[in-house]
Parts: C-alpha cells; sequence; structure tokens
C-alpha cells in the first residue's frame, strides 16, 4: 500500500507541493496567467529546493504544470514592466535575482529532478525544466524562448543549453522566438522522452 500524501505548506497561492514515497512533486497552480511565474513562486520553488537537498526522505522531485494547457509560460514580466512603469525599478532587480538564483538550485541538485513539460513551455518554463536531470515532453509541447520579441536576450541559463543544439538549431530558436514541438525538443536535446498527455498522471505514480 503506497504512502499516503503528505501536503507542504508554500508562501505562494500559485504553487504547491507535496511528498510521497519519497517523491517531492511541485505543480505550478496558476492556469489563467498559463503558469507564468511570478515573485512569491520563484521564492517558494527556490526555498524547497534549498531544504530538500538535505533531507533524506526526500530522493527526487517532479515538477508539472496544473490547467491542462500550459507547463509554464514563463516569467511575469508584465508584473515587471507595470513595477518599471510606477517607477519601482527594484522589483525586476528582486525578481530576476530570486528567478536565476532558482535555476541554479535545479541545476545544482543531487537528486533527480523531472520535469513533465506538457503544452506551453516557454522562457522561464524552459529554466524551470532544461537544468534538472530529465525532461518529458507531451505531443501538446510548444517550446520557445520569445524574449527577443520584448527586447530581451534569451535568459534563464538558456544560452547554456541553446549553444549547444545541434547545428544553428539553438541560435535559430534564440533569435527567431519560434515555437517547437515534441519532436524538435528531442533533437535540440531539450527532452529525453516524449510521453502522451493522457499518461501523464501515471508518471507520478
Amino acid at each position: 500500500m503506497s504512502a499516503s500524501i503528505q501536503t507542504l505548506a508554500s508562501s505562494s497561492e500559485f504553487v504547491q507541493f507535496s511528498v510521497q514515497n519519497g517523491l517531492l512533486l511541485i505543480s505550478l497552480n496558476r492556469p489563467k496567467a498559463l503558469n507564468a511565474l511570478d515573485l512569491d513562486m520563484a521564492k517558494a520553488i527556490a526555498e524547497q529546493l534549498t531544504d530538500l537537498e538535505h533531507n533524506p526522505a526526500i530522493v527526487a522531485v517532479m515538477i508539472e504544470g496544473l490547467g491542462g494547457r500550459a507547463f509554464c509560460s514563463g516569467g511575469d514580466v508584465r508584473a515587471v514592466a507595470v513595477a518599471n512603469g510606477q517607477g519601482d525599478g527594484q522589483f525586476g532587480k528582486d525578481f530576476f535575482w530570486h528567478e536565476y538564483r532558482m535555476n541554479q538550485l535545479i541545476s545544482r541538485l543531487t537528486k533527480p529532478y523531472i520535469a513533465l513539460c506538457d503544452g506551453i513551455t516557454m522562457g522561464g518554463g524552459i529554466g524551470l525544466s532544461v537544468h534538472g536531470s530529465l525532461r518529458v515532453v507531451s505531443e501538446r509541447l510548444s517550446l520557445a524562448m520569445p524574449e527577443t520579441a520584448i527586447g530581451l536576450f534569451p535568459d534563464v541559463g538558456s544560452g547554456y543549453f541553446l549553444s549547444r543544439a545541434p547545428g544553428q538549431s539553438g541560435l535559430y530558436l534564440a533569435l527567431s522566438g519560434e515555437r517547437f514541438g515534441a519532436g524538435d525538443a528531442l533533437y535540440l536535446g531539450f527532452a529525453q522522452a516524449v510521453v502522451a498527455s493522457a499518461d501523464f498522471a501515471e508518471l507520478k505514480g
């Protein structure tokens, strides 16, 4: 009989944490914004990743996006733009500092980190996934780095991933913001496996 699910407290209303059988499940739950990552979400995820590294009860991490349309559509740059428009430049600095710190923590994890990328996975959503040990994508994947359309360079450490993509595909993705599907994700080296969206629930055990 499987162990019961333990729900962990979160400092963000848009991200949920639960533990079952040694697996920490991170669920992005901001469907109206296509699970766009805000400041509190980045802080909450970073806090959990910091705590679990030395927690023997947790052996792996899995992250998903709820709502049926997106894993994560990126960072909430709209909030940064609004803050800038109100003369608050510090908000943007805080947001990107905590987002990049979260990406760094993912990359340095010694435990398996599995991202379930079903649907829209863009910008900050790539940062939440590509630095982990395994990416599983669905046939509904829409992968892109659209930052250049708003005058921002491809960030969240994507330059490391894109510069290692075969041929000039990484450069094309970075400059064009073009959307790629599941097969392209395998070719790019972003994904290690494609699983039907309907079967994603089984991956969580």
